[in-house]
């Protein structure tokens, strides 16, 4: 099966020639990946790729780009955190649409990740839920995708808030 995902890195300061970095990244395998280099520092990569699982897909498509790019570090993995526009741009409706959908069902549409004046979601979880209500058709590969990247997005911070916490109580006993 085919899955599209995009995987964001901030680069090292070394890591300024850009043709450089995009034949390092062909060569090790991510010649499925459009390379995106126009944000200094940056490097994103979507991919379409062919794999078992989005599971499957997402880890190689990672350890691909951590043989190219070593010292690259993980920003995220998308699709995950959206917004409404976002969610009825895939699910192929309007946003009021999300909208209406969100507010007449309010007691069991997904918790925010964020709110205020833009409400960001996990966009695994909105799937989830429309479809449990069963009224839209919506590509597995994408609910797949989503899920693990919100896997790989949680499990990155949860081991970066493990370091932070550690360095601190370090900084506490010596």
């Amino acid at each position: 099966m085919e899955y599209i995902f995009t995987l964001k890195y901030q680069l090292a300061d070394s890591e300024r020639d850009g043709n450089a970095l995009v034949e390092r990244l062909g060569e090790a395998g991510c010649d499925d990946a459009l390379v995106g280099i126009g944000q200094p520092g940056r490097l994103a990569l979507e991919f379409t790729r062919e794999a078992e699982s989005a599971d499957a897909a997402v880890r190689s498509a990672l350890a691909d780009v951590r043989r190219a790019v070593p010292e690259a570090r993980l920003i995220e993995v998308a699709p995950d955190l959206v917004g409404l526009t976002d969610v009825a741009e895939l699910v192929g409706v309007s946003r009021q649409n999300m909208r209406k959908l969100m507010l007449s069902h309010s007691g069991s549409f997904p918790v925010p990740v964020h709110e205020g004046s833009a409400s960001i979601w996990h966009l695994a979880d909105v799937l989830a839920w429309l479809q449990a209500r069963g009224s839209y058709s919506l590509a597995m590969e994408v609910l797949e995708v989503a899920r693990v990247a919100l896997q790989v997005n949680v499990a990155k911070e949860g081991r970066r808030v493990q370091r932070a916490a550690a360095k601190e109580l370090e900084g506490l006993f010596g």
